[in-house]
């Protein structure tokens, strides 16, 4: 991660102003607000906190797991139809010493039915198939990518 100093931009103050901004806001000690420009939230903390928050870390996996959900859709609606009950299950415990998950993984929870080994085996290739190739969260962690912290000296809110 690089850390870089920066003068003050305007458009840092004008968060929420665009659909898809996406920002976090300090609500007290390791406790923020996630938000973004639609007007979710989500209250996110240390893991250690007891009310009900989200952990980055937690976060982390949720994103990777709605992403699976949302790019394997298409395919589990063909097969099963509109109202196809889907639960994907994300879980990776994390490396203390190297602060970060080493293995992260994701199980479909779905009533396959009266599938036959064949057309359970053509599921999950078609399955894994869309997650490798669209879900950009996978793609992102597996590819890796570069982070970049600016600092800047207007607050955003």
């Amino acid at each position: 991660m690089s850390t870089e100093t920066s003068t003050p931009d305007s458009t840092v103050a004008r968060l929420g102003d665009n659909s898809t901004d996406l920002w976090v806001e300090r609500t007290g000690v390791r406790s923020y607000i996630a938000r973004n420009g639609r007007g979710a939230e989500v209250p996110v903390g240390g893991s250690e906190d007891p009310s009900a928050v989200f952990s980055p870390g937690e976060l982390l996996k949720i994103a990777l797991a709605a992403c699976t959900g949302l790019t394997i859709d298409a395919p589990l609606t063909r097969r099963f139809g509109d109202e196809v009950a889907a639960t994907i299950v994300a879980s990776g415990v994390k490396d203390v010493d190297e602060d970060r998950y080493p293995v992260l993984t994701e199980n479909l929870l779905i009533d396959v039915g009266d599938l036959d080994e064949k057309d359970l085996k053509r599921l999950g290739t078609v399955v894994r198939r869309a997650a490798e190739e669209h879900c950009t969260v996978a793609r992102t962690i597996t590819r890796g990518t570069s982070v970049e912290l600016s600092i800047n000296g207007t607050a955003a809110h």
